[in-house]
């Protein structure tokens, strides 16, 4: 079972860093990179990725109305932002569009892997329940 990331964030250089890290991780893949919010939409929806990392500020659309807008599919992947706005507003805000979950980019590396073991549990337990649609 392979974790299909996207990633999306207007800096590259830590989009980098972060498609590096995740190489190095078992079982999981970057299946595409955005580098704005409108951008993270569209690839979201032809790619159907299992998780997206998400910023907050990024041009054309930011990252909670990117989000907003998943949640609203009638598949959403999880959404987990990647962000360097670290206060409670923010977590709040994307709390409320539906975020799994909210990283600061300060600690990515040591919270991504956790966030990767939960995407897979979560995974593995749809796949044992055999539900429609969900690879093995």
């Amino acid at each position: 079972m392979t974790i299909r990331v996207l990633l999306a964030d207007d800096n590259p250089t830590f989009r980098a860093a972060v498609r590096q890290f995740l190489s190095a991780l078992p079982a999981t893949a970057v299946a595409g990179e955005a580098h704005n919010g409108r951008e993270a939409l569209e690839l979201a929806a032809s790619l159907a990725p299992d998780l997206v990392l998400l910023d907050i500020g990024m041009p054309e659309m930011n990252g909670l109305e990117a989000a907003r807008r998943m949640q609203q599919w009638q598949e959403p992947p999880l959404v987990v932002f990647l962000s360097m706005h670290n206060g409670q507003a923010y977590r709040e805000a994307a709390r409320q569009v539906g975020a799994t979950g909210f990283i600061s980019k300060a600690d990515f590396v040591d919270e991504l892997p956790r966030v990767i073991e939960t995407v897979e549990a979560r995974m593995r337990a749809l796949a044992s329940a055999q539900v429609p649609g969900v690879a093995e």
